[in-house]
């Protein structure tokens, strides 16, 4: 087993950063802002097995019977673009939360370089994680504005490798989303498997939306991805976007590609909805 025990003195911090991640500013004059004008949005706690997280929150006031998306950060953290998100979410008519999946490892938020970055990422337990995203499914239940039957997964960059985790994890999603998330990569103690590696465990279909540019998931892999859920016979699908790069989402960063990024979206709302979850 693997020892989270976590309190409000071993937390890297107690409540969600502020603003973007130091690593990625200055931000594009692309990014979007999503208001809370109709929404019930802001910062939550998420009782875990071992204490309480911070998370995030978005959806309609008044709102009943919602549809419930979990929102997996990037390797950036639970920062500004990822709150903006949720909200997007709530304006369509979701129950959004993205609950903060480093905090008892370190705080990213305020770190500049990359490779300090990975050094809190690498330490954060996959196991960990789906036990808190367990706990943020709970949270949406126990809110009484949601409806238990309906869960959607997505997520970005690290993110991405954990819909489809957490879609092989958790018999009550209906539908994941993953946008460039690794799908193969090198195995150790925290992190056993690979995406590829759970096909046959998938209790969701999954979209994955990926660059053909990206330096970092290599084409191949997609390709390996794609042929695994035909041979599973999984009801899964991969969009590979010619000449794009990792990020295509992220409008606050250079990486942001306007019609891949409104395409995936749309993508993505229709798989949900043709899933149930909606």
């Amino acid at each position: 087993m693997i020892d989270t025990q976590v309190s409000r003195r071993t937390l890297a911090r107690t409540g969600l950063a502020t603003g973007f991640a130091a690593a990625v500013l200055p931000v594009s004059a692309d990014t979007i802002t999503t208001d809370t004008a109709g929404l019930e949005a802001g910062e939550i706690k998420i009782k875990t097995k071992d204490g309480e997280i911070p998370g995030y929150m978005a959806m309609p006031k008044d709102g009943k019977n919602l549809p419930v998306v979990l929102v997996v950060q990037e390797i950036f953290g639970v920062h500004e673009h990822i709150k903006d998100i949720c909200r997007r979410f709530g304006k369509k008519g979701y129950l959004a939360i993205a609950p903060d999946l480093y905090v008892r490892q370190g705080d990213v938020s305020n770190l500049k370089d990359f490779p300090e970055i990975l050094k809190i990422v690498s330490k954060v337990p996959d196991e960990q994680v789906m036990s808190d995203l367990d706990a943020a499914y709970a949270w949406a239940k126990e809110s009484g504005k949601a409806d238990a039957a309906k869960l959607a997964v997505t997520g970005f960059c690290w993110g991405g490798r954990i819909t489809w985790l957490y879609s092989a994890h958790n018999p009550a999603v209906k539908a994941g989303v993953a946008w460039y998330g690794r799908l193969l990569g090198p195995a150790d103690p925290l992190h056993p498997k690979n995406p590829i590696d759970l096909v046959k465990d998938l209790k969701a279909p999954v979209l994955g939306l990926y660059g053909g540019a990206d330096n970092g998931i290599p084409n191949d892999t997609v390709e390996k991805m794609k042929a695994a859920l035909k041979e599973a016979g999984k009801p899964g699908e991969i969009v590979l976007y010619p000449e794009t790069p990792h990020g295509f989402h992220a409008d606050y960063r250079p990486t942001y590609r306007k019609d891949k990024a409104e395409d995936g979206w749309k993508r993505l709302l229709e798989w949900f909805a043709s899933n149930g979850v909606a």
